[in-house]
């Protein structure tokens, strides 16, 4: 089976020796995502932080030539329990008719002290209903 590596251009990647995502067959696993623009800001607001790791992932996934309907499993990584309820709403926006398989954890820190969450999924391309 061939083995498709998907790239966010991070400059830790070539460092750490890993990619955003690997697609082998059609499983398709992105790593944990966290809520960074391009030049290193993170939105405070834990809404847009989800927002932003969506828009990672999402464009990961079409990297991969999958798509949010093909997510069947996500985990979510938050650094404070009174986040759940906003970055829930923003995972049932992307995902209301999806329903993935979903673990949420409270953490005790990531990385960057800025990020108050991480994000990674597993999708099965083309899994989604009508492909």
């Amino acid at each position: 089976m061939d083995r498709q590596l998907i790239s966010s251009g991070s400059a830790f990647e070539p460092v750490m020796g890993y990619s955003r995502g690997v697609r082998v067959g059609d499983r398709v696993v992105l790593a944990g995502t966290a809520p960074q623009w391009p030049d290193g800001t993170v939105d405070p607001d834990v809404g847009a932080q989800a927002r932003r790791c969506f828009e990672i992932i999402g464009a990961a996934l079409e990297a991969a030539g999958a798509s949010f309907g093909d997510v069947v499993r996500t985990r979510v990584y938050l650094v404070d329990a009174a986040d759940f309820e906003a970055v829930a709403a923003v995972h049932g926006e992307v995902f209301r008719e999806i329903r993935p398989a979903n673990t949420t954890v409270v953490v005790k820190a990531l990385l960057n002290d800025a990020w108050r969450m991480e994000i990674e999924v597993e999708a099965i391309a083309g899994s989604a209903a009508g492909a």
